[in-house]
């Protein structure tokens, strides 16, 4: 079986631009700018087994020889930075700032930050140990790479969320395959060609192009599956994994609730609140979902973010500063905005600015900011993924945390007071991966800091060591030194008396001392 590259007819960059298979639209303007193959389960089989016959080669290469294949990609980002974004622009019809500061931004921190940090989170430990029988004994952990690993990854993120999820587990020694969303493949295959230019062996990325079926073949033939999806998908994927007894790594869905205390910086908190609900069209798992201010300052922020929205520009990204928001990526996504607003209006919210979906060419939905809101709505208790923000009105920060984990949900949150000790204390109450004080979502460029979900919002997490050490297996070995005795004092032949100093010195090395 020939290579994804191989089964494309006629390509531009590695990607399809005409023949049989999944066609890729741009959701900006309705026109399909390429096609990609749709593999089947037998395709994925021989990937998996090009993959298994590459990865020793590349486990070879040590931290040293990845970490300059990974440094030598981290430069072509940066020098082919506008074929990328204009890549990423015409698949998901973000605008060129989106595409920017969440993708190459990242793209670029992450092959540094791994190439740099694998060998720190990957060596040898030497692990020092209390029980008395392993004295004297040389005790190591080690981390060694599972061998092929699979990514399943969103539409919304295709550099950040679902190539990202591939650097560090090329780091770590693995071989991977890639299935990126149908919807947004181009970007990964792009950097899946950037990689091979860069020195990466054949066949340790290949990226699968497909539907939903790719990626459930693509299970049944990895050591280890990394998803980033719906909880619904993801449950899936799980029970996937589980019967066949390998690991599985899971982002899921998010209702992330904002904060805002009376004491705020109300122009901050506005600020973030506009910004971080409509970036990328509201299409983040950690974007701000939901907002409970308490009473006192609640008419000026909701008057603040009304006005700030108001003035948002949505349309087709021409460039830098041509919008705020763009598209609406994904076909369905689009109805379940426009559900969740129908639904809050019929149960008595109230749109302050926005409310409609944009006419015209592409999928655009105007920035909506709703009033009057409970959690009997879906737009409070489901997870939209569209540029909404409901704001609701709460006596204070006590009924502010409940409501916030009143939901399946606990992926990411955020508190604004300028008491920062107490906002440390509230964020330690509130039920999720990662919550943010006076800020929000930055806590996903900061890679030493693990980012999970809790909840139904997954399984695992991504950055920092665990990171990383997902994708490998840990291996302890103890090393007896050569000058060891020939037999040890609790081993046969058994005599009573030595038995029974044997016993006392465990009653005296863990029996004494007080206990209340």
């Amino acid at each position: 079986m020939a290579t994804v590259e191989q089964h494309i007819p006629e390509t531009h960059n590695g990607v399809a631009t005409a023949g049989e298979g999944i066609p890729v639209e741009n959701p900006a303007t309705g026109e399909t700018v390429a096609t990609v193959p749709d593999l089947g389960a037998e395709a994925v089989a021989e990937m998996a087994a090009r993959g298994r016959a590459a990865q020793p080669g590349w486990e070879a290469f040590g931290f040293e020889g990845r970490g300059r294949v990974l440094l030598r990609a981290q430069k072509w980002l940066m020098d082919n930075s506008e074929q990328v974004i204009s890549t990423i622009v015409s698949e998901t019809g973000k605008t060129y700032e989106d595409a920017t500061f969440a993708e190459i931004s990242y793209g670029g921190g992450a092959f540094g930050f791994w190439a740099t940090h694998a060998a720190e989170y990957l060596g040898d430990e030497r692990v020092k140990s209390s029980q008395v029988l392993v004295k004297g004994k040389k005790l190591i952990l080690r981390f060694r790479p599972l061998g092929l690993i699979g990514v399943i990854g969103p539409w919304n993120y295709p550099l950040t969320n679902s190539f990202g999820d591939c650097i560090p587990a090329l780091a770590a020694g693995n071989s991977v395959i890639l299935k990126p969303s149908e919807i947004t493949p181009l970007t990964s295959l792009l950097l899946a060609e950037a990689m091979r230019e860069c020195g990466l062996p054949d066949n340790v990325l290949q990226i699968a192009t497909g539907r939903g079926e790719t990626g459930a073949a693509l299970i049944e033939h990895v050591d280890m599956i990394m998803f980033t999806g719906s909880t619904r998908t993801g449950r899936k994927v799980a029970e996937a994994a589980a019967r066949r007894l390998i690991p599985a790594s899971l982002e899921l869905g998010g209702k992330d609730p904002m904060i805002v205390l009376s004491d705020a910086d109300m122009e901050r908190a506005a600020n973030f609140a506009a910004y971080y609900s409509m970036q990328n069209a509201g299409q983040t798992c950690i974007s701000i979902e939901r907002v409970y201010v308490e009473e006192p300052v609640y008419d000026d922020f909701v008057a603040k973010v009304s006005d700030k929205v108001r003035a948002l520009r949505v349309g087709k990204p021409e460039g830098y500063g041509s919008v705020e928001v763009g598209a609406i990526t994904f076909p369905p996504q689009l109805e379940t905005i426009k559900e969740h607003v129908a639904d809050a209006v019929q149960k008595g919210a109230r749109v302050l600015t926005g409310g409609q979906e944009v006419p015209g060419a592409g999928r655009f939905y105007e920035p909506t900011v709703l009033v009057d809101v409970a959690h009997t709505m879906k737009i409070m208790t489901e997870e939209t993924f569209g540029p909404t923000l409901p704001i609701m009105k709460v006596k204070d920060a006590e009924e502010a945390v409940r409501l916030a984990n009143d939901t399946p949900y606990g992926l990411a949150s955020s508190v604004f007071t300028k008491n920062t000790r107490r906002g440390e204390e509230i964020a330690r109450r509130i039920e999720a991966g990662a919550t943010t004080v006076n800020d929000a979502m930055i806590n996903y460029a900061a890679l030493e800091l693990p980012m999970g979900g809790a909840k139904a919002s997954g399984l695992g997490s991504r950055h920092g060591a665990g990171g990383i050490r997902k994708y490998c297996s840990q291996q302890s070995i103890v090393v007896t030194p050569k000058l060891a005795l020939k037999r040890e004092p609790h081993m046969y032949p058994y005599k009573r008396r030595t038995s029974r100093l044997l016993a006392g010195f465990f009653k005296f090395l863990y029996g004494r001392g007080k206990r209340d």
